[in-house]
């Protein structure tokens, strides 16, 4: 069965193991592949980490690895819960994964929490894979309905590092290559010192400077940075 995603959400097909540069998260990448190869049983896997970190990207990336070995996947984000009814829940027991993204989001709404504690339970006795993400440790999610709250920390769970200065600039380098263009170091570096370093700040604005670098049919040089920069 394809991966499936819920309109009108994007799933975003470059997004895979190979896209993300692991930097201080290669433990993280590895075990979260050891848990979708496995069969022993393991429910729940649970990766938490600041915004920006590339959560989604891995739940996405994950998906996509469950369905390349014939393995069902269903990717759910939460951030915008209200576009969704907690009715969404049903029968997702039936798919060998199911990635939720930003599960703190639906933390002190009665209905969804109700909801995904009978999800959980379901699909746990189906022995299915569940990864699920947020911003904060499961302990500190907020959620009220008690045994949900314990079912959320009965997993393994994963901390997102951020990333140092050499780091970013090997991710912005291998982003640059995946958008078709090779970006120099002493360019990379540059753009650390006078951009927002959060990668998706990063990630948008080298898709504007590869736009505006075709369009004006002119190679990504320092100087060519420094007029695009915004003020």
């Amino acid at each position: 069965m394809p991966v499936q995603v819920p309109l009108p959400f994007v799933f975003h097909g470059n997004q895979d193991f190979d896209t993300f540069f692991a930097g201080p998260n290669r433990q993280v990448i590895e075990s979260l592949k050891a848990f979708l190869q496995s069969d022993q049983g393991d429910h729940l896997l649970f990766i938490r980490g600041e915004s920006g970190l590339g959560k989604t990207h891995l739940l996405q990336a994950s998906c996509r690895a469950a369905s390349r070995i014939d393995r069902s996947a269903f990717y759910l984000p939460f951030q915008e819960w209200t576009k969704l009814s907690p009715d969404l829940l049903e029968g997702l027991e039936n798919y060998h994964l199911v990635c939720v993204d930003d599960i703190d989001s639906i933390a002190g709404n009665p209905d969804w929490e109700t909801a995904f504690f009978h999800f959980f339970n379901r699909h746990r006795e189906k022995s299915k894979h569940l990864v699920v993400s947020a911003r904060l440790p499961p302990q500190r999610l907020g959620i009220q309905l008690r045994d949900l709250a314990s079912r959320l920390q009965s997993g393994l769970t994963l901390e997102l590092k951020e990333m140092h200065d050499s780091d970013k600039l090997g991710a912005l380098i291998l982003k640059a290559k995946q958008l078709g263009f090779s970006l120099p170091q002493e360019v990379g570096r540059f753009l650390l010192k006078r951009y927002p370093r959060d990668l998706p700040s990063l990630w948008s604005f080298l898709e504007t400077l590869d736009y505006a670098s075709l369009s004006e049919q002119r190679k990504l040089t320092i100087p060519f940075l420094k007029n695009h920069l915004p003020e």
